[in-house]
């Protein structure tokens, strides 16, 4: 096609973050639990589920029995593909490939001095089919808004659990 010889980097790639005042032990839980009929995806529940996605409300504690994940295993969803887990280093980086060899999606932890960063990168390979690079900003502008509420939902449940696990001062 005219004009795909442009494009360089096959890969559509975006990353957003949010800081959160809770450490990486207070953040990890969240992250290993996610999925459906465990802790779910902290985002929007309403139209999860109405995509079929989920199957029921996110979770708002810790659950213990979800709390082990290493690479291999695989994220359930309702409808739509399941999330194999690409590479897992605990409270640092979980690595998600919905689609192997074409979607990867990272959650990364970086403690810095009075707050963890919380950073999604996002990376799909749209080859150099010139619709997929026009619908890609109309797709992005939908994955922000759902990933946006993800990382505030995961830093708002990450923060309750520091404060918990910080006894009061005398």
């Amino acid at each position: 096609m005219p004009g795909d010889e442009l494009v360089k980097d096959p890969y559509l790639t975006t990353t957003r973050a949010v800081a959160t005042k809770a450490g990486p032990g207070s953040i990890w839980p969240w992250l290993v639990q996610l999925g459906d009929g465990r802790g779910g995806l902290y985002s929007y529940d309403v139209l999860d589920r109405a995509f079929g996605v989920l199957s029921g409300p996110s979770a708002d504690r810790i659950l213990p029995e979800f709390q082990r994940l290493a690479a291999g295993d695989v994220i359930p969803l309702g409808k739509g593909p399941d999330w194999p887990v690409a590479l897992l280093q605990p409270e640092r980086d979980l690595v998600l490939e919905p689609v192997p060899g074409r979607v990867s999606w990272c959650f990364a932890l970086h403690p810095e001095r009075d707050v963890t960063r919380l950073v999604s990168r996002v990376r799909i390979r749209i080859y150099t089919r010139g619709i997929l690079w026009m619908l890609a900003p109309l797709i992005d502008a939908c994955w922000f808004i759902m990933e946006r509420k993800k990382l505030l939902g995961i830093r708002q449940r990450a923060e309750a659990l520091d404060r918990s696990a910080v006894p009061p001062a005398p």
